[in-house]
């Protein structure tokens, strides 16, 4: 099978498909040509230095902002603004303070009808608010206010709030790092037993390598850090510089695996490759092993011709 092929394939076959993408502010360059297909039910992990683009990919996934170049696909079909396909949970908790925990979660059910509508549906849309707040250990809490909650709560009451929009991806933007290391453990924790349960797809940004290296079936590093054949003046965003495939026997709910030696290692890689400014891969030799990894090389960037390159997988 040759490269047009497998992209081909990828194309139909993905859940979300990202083709020659590239994101441009002015006259900076911020994603140079990403390449990405996602089967439903991984788990992603991204991650990256400061200022690689981790946010702005994940705003393009969401539709928030539209690339400069190339192609998202969901299913098959061109990308369109944020639907309810795609459930977002930011860092700084998108709860309305006025609004107790059921109403906050319950709030997409009613602003989507009439105002009778709401009143014959009410009592099975928050039966339906409270089935998700108990899938996050949170029902007890249901008549509280946002102030009244932890962080660790507020965060799983946001969880709640866009499973109960039933999404295809779930976004997380960074969502426990304004956490103590004790509530963030817990909540890894849940949200991979919660993915064992549900095999929704989840797409994580986090700057935190070893919280990535922990969570992901699959870890995607983007990076400014890299070489090419093009000339030197020319501009550059970041890319995919590695992608990467873990478990099942990689993926434990425990936190005991991050003292493993195996997962001490697979960070130290990483961090080398994504995060280290004086290690200059070239683009021919990014770490692209996980199974559905593919990238193409545009003019300028390999010297001779630019095939599609499947990963190792393919």
């Amino acid at each position: 099978m040759n490269g047009e092929q497998i992209r081909d394939g990828l194309r139909k076959s993905s859940l979300l498909h990202i083709e020659d993408v590239y994101k441009r502010y002015g006259s900076k360059t911020i994603l140079d040509d990403i390449d990405l297909s996602v089967a439903s039910g991984e788990f992603v992990t991204l991650v990256g230095p400061s200022g690689c683009g981790k946010s702005t990919l994940l705003r393009l996934v969401i539709g928030q902002e539209a690339p400069c170049g190339g192609s998202i696909l969901m299913e098959g079909e061109p990308l369109g603004p944020p639907t309810p396909e795609r459930g977002v949970v930011y860092q700084n908790y998108s709860l309305f303070p006025h609004l107790t925990s059921i109403e906050n979660v319950t709030l997409s059910r009613r602003l989507a009808l009439q105002p009778w509508q709401w009143h014959s549906r009410k009592k099975t849309i928050l039966e339906e608010g409270m089935h998700y707040l108990e899938k996050v250990s949170m029902a007890d809490h249901a008549q509280k206010f946002p102030a009244q909650l932890s962080g660790g709560q507020r965060q799983r009451v946001a969880i709640a709030q866009a499973l109960i929009q039933k999404s295809r991806i779930l976004c997380m933007d960074e969502p426990f790092s304004a956490l103590d290391p004790g509530t963030r453990e817990s909540l890894q924790m849940f949200l991979l037993e919660l993915w064992e349960e549900t095999k929704m797809t989840f797409f994580f940004v986090t700057h935190d390598l070893e919280e990535a290296v922990y969570l992901g079936t699959r870890l995607i590093a983007l990076s400014q850090y890299y070489t090419d054949d093009r000339n030197p003046e020319a501009p550059r965003g970041a890319k995919i510089v590695v992608d990467r495939k873990f478990g099942p026997s990689d993926h434990a709910v425990s936190p005991s695996v991050k003292s493993t030696a195996e997962f001490a290692s697979a960070v130290q890689e990483i961090r080398k490759q994504a995060f280290d400014p004086h290690y200059l891969q070239h683009v021919t030799s990014f770490d692209l092993s996980h199974p559905m990894s593919w990238v193409t090389h545009n003019a300028g960037e390999v010297a001779g011709e630019q095939p599609v390159q499947p990963g190792p997988g393919r």
